[in-house]
């Protein structure tokens, strides 16, 4: 067993972990947007894990941060019950047995896969880099114009939010 297996087999039980927890255990909004948290971190893990370092940053950058933090004021800003809800267990235990018969499913189809062909093999390059140059030479009218979309989407919720303060 290599340490990058390792890491791989921990990343994937975080993500994996995160997710169900997200799903199915957790009672409390917070709870369960905490939880996805974990779900982003290591999905950007394994991001780290393929030398895809510019996405593993985006994603911890923009999903475990900032999408998170949304999540986060847009659940202190509304209201909702303090009491989690009952659910019945018959419907939860259906659920657990259809997900854990794909889970095997998914496991013997993967084992049993034959793969052939040379592994993929590392070019040096930086893949910073190489984004860097496409997103600066040949893709600036696009990147301008989503910049342009983000600060008037972000001045028509300043704008919303401050006539919906005016008429309280």
């Amino acid at each position: 067993m290599s340490l990058q297996f390792i890491a791989f087999f921990i990343l994937s039980l975080v993500t994996v972990g995160g997710s169900v927890f997200m799903i199915s255990f957790g009672q409390q909004v917070i709870h369960q947007v905490i939880a996805l948290a974990f779900s982003f971190l290591g999905i950007a893990g394994l991001f780290f894990l393929l030398d895809a370092e510019f996405v593993g940053i985006t994603q911890i950058l923009v999903y475990s941060g900032s999408i998170t933090i949304l999540m986060l004021f847009g659940i202190m800003l509304t209201r909702h019950d303090p009491e989690p809800e009952q659910t019945k267990k018959g419907p939860r235990i259906f659920s657990f047995a259809v997900v854990a018969a794909f889970f095997v499913i998914m496991f013997i189809g993967i084992q049993s896969m034959n793969i052939i062909g040379e592994p993929a093999v590392y070019s040096g390059q930086s893949n910073v880099k190489e984004i860097g140059l496409q997103l600066f030479t040949e893709n600036v009218i696009p990147f301008e114009l989503t910049s342009v979309l983000l600060l008037v989407a972000m001045v028509g919720a300043i704008v919303l939010a401050k006539r919906e303060a005016d008429d309280q």
